[in-house]
């Protein structure tokens, strides 16, 4: 077998981009560090691009003493503020030069921690001034922003905001995998079934709503981005179980919508602590239980490499 093969099958998910989704407080941004920690373990090349608009403590949790400045700001900054990066819902053309390598990128616009991992942040809302609040042009910069490192893929863990909105917005076309973290409410297997239920639908062909377009070019490219969908599943993840009780009902309700979880991060004190203070995540006895999460994604690349 030729020696590059190889290599690729044991690092699948070089070059895959994954966006990971939950409700406020489920516990996604930690699921993103524990998840970029492991992969690095594992000899990958990792970014992680925080494209949680509101959430400004994804540097802290990575051990890193400064935010990167966004990529709003190097694209020419927000459509309602007067900049160029517009919103995928109004306009769905894709952001231009939003491929390229870390090489090229001005070193203000990115951070990396002890461990290796780089942080990219695509935009925050907190300081655009009254008005601005609406971060559609920062959930573009997720759905198109695609990186190489030092010539290589890395492997591309995507932060999304809490809630559904970015997902309805189109970001998952251009994901390779999405996990969803559900911590123990009822809105989070609710998300959960809804996300897999929207991934249905994108890969049955169904195509978005266009009827506020003004114009048919713009139709054209709204369906084009969703019918050339890159998106191959779901992968769903507990968060934040107490104990076995909730685990397991966690799992049942989960069944009843015919999702069956990949693994579980169970709570831990000393993870809330780490963001109350700012510091890198804390998470000690996690090790097996996140390791099996990267098991299922590369069980679930290779299996579609081989289909």
């Amino acid at each position: 077998m030729d020696k590059n093969k190889i290599i690729e099958r044991e690092k699948g998910l070089a070059g895959k981009r994954i966006g990971v989704f939950g409700k406020g407080g489920s516990g996604k941004s930690t699921v993103v560090v524990l998840l970029a920690r492991n992969l690095r373990q594992r000899g990958y090349d990792v970014c992680i691009l925080d494209a949680d608009s509101t959430n400004i403590g994804m540097p802290g949790a990575l051990g890193i003493d400064r935010a990167p400045k966004t990529l709003i700001d190097y694209f020419g900054g927000m459509v309602f503020s007067g900049g160029s990066v517009t919103c995928p819902v109004d306009d769905p053309t894709p952001l231009p030069g939003a491929e390229f390598s870390l090489e090229e990128l001005p070193s203000e616009f990115y951070a990396r921690s002890k461990d290796g991992i780089t942080l990219l942040e695509a935009g925050k809302i907190g300081d655009q001034g009254p008005g601005a609040g609406c971060d559609g042009p920062i959930a573009k910069v997720a759905r198109d922003i695609k990186i190489r490192q030092n010539g290589e893929q890395p492997v591309t863990l995507v932060d999304f905001k809490a809630g559904f909105e970015d997902s309805a917005r189109g970001v998952i076309t251009s994901l390779d995998w999405a996990v969803v973290v559900v911590d123990p409410t009822v809105a989070a297997v609710e998300m959960a079934a809804n996300m897999k239920d929207m991934v249905r639908q994108i890969k049955d062909g169904v195509l978005p709503a266009t009827d506020h377009l003004e114009s048919p070019e713009l139709v054209e490219w709204a369906n084009k981005i969703f019918g050339q969908a890159r998106i191959k599943g779901v992968l769903i993840v507990l968060n934040n179980v107490r104990d076995e009780e909730t685990g397991e009902y966690l799992r049942s309700r989960l069944a009843e919508k015919g999702i069956e979880p990949v693994g579980v991060i169970h709570a831990q004190t000393t993870i809330a602590i780490s963001w109350l203070k700012g510091l890198p995540i804390e998470a000690p006895n996690t090790q097996e239980e996140v390791s099996r999460i990267v098991d299922a994604l590369e069980t679930a690349v290779n299996l579609d490499i081989k289909t």
